[in-house]
């Protein structure tokens, strides 16, 4: 028989891509996404960005933490698929049209499933091209 652990999983707490360029990312969670920097860890080489309740960790890769991934990402090979935030309200016109004020490359929009069930979901690329998916509530 299967114990089931003793705990209960409640949310993302936090996400951890490893970056060449830490200024542009910075620049592009807190400017065109709207996380905030909570706290820099210069010595270990991590920015801690929040993004509602949970966290986005930006690692450099020449800082202490990032030397130990190895190399960088890049067109040969990404750190992860996607990350997908949850965002209210979801009018995709406004968000396309925001986007697109900040220059950002702009993917796929349709209908995906996430946590909270089907709904409306834009996707877009950061600054070294990580995919983001915007989710909008579940459609009725």
């Amino acid at each position: 028989m299967i114990q089931p652990p003793p705990f209960a999983l409640r949310q993302i707490d936090h996400v951890v891509l490893r970056v060449g360029n830490a200024g542009p990312m910075v620049d592009f969670y807190c400017n065109v996404l709207g996380c905030s920097v909570e706290r820099r860890q210069e010595a270990i080489g991590l920015i801690q960005l929040r993004a509602g309740q949970s966290l986005i960790d930006l690692v450099p890769v020449d800082g202490k933490l990032g030397q130990m991934g190895g190399a960088a990402p890049g067109v040969q090979g990404r750190n992860m698929d996607h990350l997908c935030l949850r965002v209210e309200p979801f009018d995709r016109d406004a968000i396309v049209a925001h986007l697109q004020a900040h220059g950002v490359r702009i993917g796929e929009f349709g209908s995906r499933y996430g946590a909270e069930g089907e709904g409306p979901s834009q996707y877009l690329f950061d600054p070294e091209g990580n995919l983001i998916e915007l989710k909008g509530p579940p459609s009725p």
